[in-house]
C-alpha cells in the first residue's frame, strides 16, 4: 500500500478530531444558558468568533506548514483544540468562554481547514486527487455533526463538563497518529506521490503569505470574487452559523429533546457525504455555474418551510428536510472549487482559501444574528425566513457568474503559472 493512503488516513482522523469541539457549541447552549444565566447572544458571540478564525486562519494555515512543516502545525492544531476543551471546565464568565471557545479552538481548527486538505492532497496524490480532496472535505464537515448525539449525551447524562473532557481527551488522542505517520512529502518515505511519474519540487521557501495576500489584491479587482465571496457567505450563514449553531436550541424551544435533535444533525453529516461526492461527480459534467444557482435556490426555498416543521418528535416531513439538507448541505464546494480554478488558473487554491474565508464570515455574523433573533423575538423563525431569502439571492449571484474570465482574472492566472 502507498503510504499516502496512510497519510490520507491519519489526515482524515485528525480533521474528525478536530472537528469534534466543533460539534459541541450546538449542543451545549442549552446547559450553559441554565447553568450560568448567559443569553443566547452571549453564548453565539463565542461561537462566531470561532468561526471567524476558522475561516481567516485557513488562507495562511499553508504557509504555517510549508514553513514550520505539517505534522508540527497540526500537532499543535489539536493541542490547541484540546487546551481550549479542557479549560473550559474550569470557566466562570462569559468572557472566558468566548477566551477558550471562541479564540483558542477557532485558532486550532482553523489551522487544519481546507489548506490542510488542499496541502495533503496536492503534495501525495496525483491519482485519485479529486476524491481523496472530497472524502476530506466532507469527513470534516460531516464529523462535526456526527459527534454531535455523543456530545448531546454526555451533556444530559453526565453534564456540560465531562462532555467538554471527553472531547478534549479525543483531540490529544490523535496527536501520537500525526506526529508519527504523517510525513511532508513522499520522498521522504523514498516514494513519488501516488500515480506521479516524476517527484513535485517543494514550494519556494518564504514569502507564502505574501502570496496568499497578493492573491486576495489581484483576485478583489474582479467580479466573479466578489459574486463567488457572497454566494459562499450565505452559505456559511444558513449552514455552519444557522443550522449547525442553532438547529437544536431551536428544535428544544418546540419541545423536541436535545438528544433527538442533535440525532438529526448527525443524520445530516451523514448525508452531507454522499451528497459532496455525488457533486463532484456532477461538477465534471454540468455547468458549475448552474449547480450552484440550483443548490442555493433549493436550500432557500427548504429554509422557508422549516418554521412549520419543527415539533416534539421527528415526524417524517422532517425527516425529509434532514436528508434533502443533508445532500445539500456542503454540495457547493466542488463546483465553487471548480470556479476557482476556471477563473484564476494555478491561483485558484490560494482565491478559494479567501472565498472560504467569506464562508466563515458569513456563519460567524449568522449565528450572532440569530441569536440576538431568539434573545429579542422569543423565536428563530425570522432567522429561518431571512437565511431561505438570502439562499434565492445567493441562487442569483451564481446564475450572474461570466462563462470567462475577466482580464484581472486572466492576469493573476498568468501570474500563477509563472510562479
Amino acid at each position: 500500500m502507498h503510504w499516502a493512503w496512510v497519510v490520507a488516513g491519519v489526515s482524515f482522523i485528525a480533521l474528525v478530531g478536530a472537528a469534534s469541539f466543533r460539534a459541541a457549541p450546538g449542543a451545549l447552549i442549552e446547559p450553559l444558558r441554565a447553568e450560568f444565566g448567559w443569553s443566547t447572544a452571549t453564548i453565539s458571540l463565542a461561537i462566531s468568533i470561532n468561526l471567524l478564525l476558522y475561516g481567516l486562519t485557513a488562507p495562511f494555515a499553508a504557509a504555517l506548514m510549508d514553513k514550520f512543516g505539517v505534522r508540527v502545525v497540526v500537532t499543535w492544531a489539536l493541542t490547541m483544540v484540546a487546551i481550549g476543551s479542557g479549560l473550559t471546565v474550569f470557566m466562570t464568565t462569559s468572557w472566558q468562554l468566548v477566551l477558550l471557545w471562541g479564540v483558542v479552538v477557532g485558532l486550532g481548527t482553523g489551522s487544519m481547514a481546507l489548506a490542510f486538505v488542499a496541502t495533503i492532497t496536492g503534495r501525495w496524490f496525483v491519482k485519485h486527487r479529486g476524491l481523496v480532496t472530497g472524502v476530506l472535505t466532507a469527513g470534516g464537515a460531516a464529523g462535526q455533526l456526527v459527534f454531535l448525539p455523543l456530545v448531546a449525551w454526555l451533556s444530559a447524562t453526565y453534564g456540560w463538563r465531562p462532555a467538554s473532557l471527553v472531547i478534549c481527551i479525543a483531540a490529544l488522542a490523535v496527536v501520537p497518529l500525526a506526529a508519527f505517520f504523517l510525513r511532508e512529502y513522499p520522498r521522504d518515505v523514498g516514494l513519488l506521490p501516488l500515480g506521479a511519474s516524476e517527484d513535485t519540487p517543494p514550494p519556494p521557501g518564504g514569502g507564502a503569505a505574501r502570496r496568499a495576500i497578493g492573491g486576495l489584491v489581484q483576485a478583489a479587482k474582479t467580479r466573479p470574487f466578489w459574486l463567488l465571496a457572497g454566494g459562499f457567505a450565505i452559505c456559511g450563514a444558513s449552514t455552519n452559523g444557522l443550522v449547525g449553531t442553532h438547529f437544536i436550541p431551536a428544535a428544544h424551544d418546540h419541545g423536541m429533546p436535545t438528544t433527538t435533535a442533535a440525532g438529526l444533525l448527525a443524520l445530516v453529516g451523514v448525508f452531507d457525504i454522499v451528497g459532496t461526492i455525488a457533486s463532484g461527480w456532477l461538477t465534471d459534467r454540468v455547468d458549475s455555474r448552474l449547480l450552484l444557482a440550483g443548490y442555493y435556490a433549493l436550500r432557500g426555498l427548504s429554509l422557508m418551510l422549516l418554521p412549520q416543521l419543527f415539533g416534539e418528535s421527528a415526524h417524517p416531513s422532517m425527516l425529509v428536510f434532514i436528508i434533502f439538507y443533508g445532500l445539500d448541505w456542503v454540495a457547493t464546494v466542488p463546483p465553487t472549487v471548480a470556479l476557482c480554478r476556471q477563473y484564476f488558473g494555478m491561483s485558484g487554491p490560494v482565491v478559494f482559501g479567501w472565498v472560504f474565508a467569506s464562508h466563515q464570515l458569513g456563519a460567524a455574523i449568522a449565528a450572532s444574528a440569530a441569536g440576538l433573533t431568539r434573545d429579542h423575538l422569543g423565536s428563530y423563525d425570522l432567522a429561518w425566513y431571512v437565511a431561505g431569502a438570502l439562499c434565492i439571492g445567493a441562487a442569483v449571484l451564481s446564475a450572474s457568474l461570466a462563462r470567462s474570465p475577466e482580464e484581472p482574472a486572466r492576469d493573476l492566472t498568468r501570474q500563477g503559472a509563472a510562479g
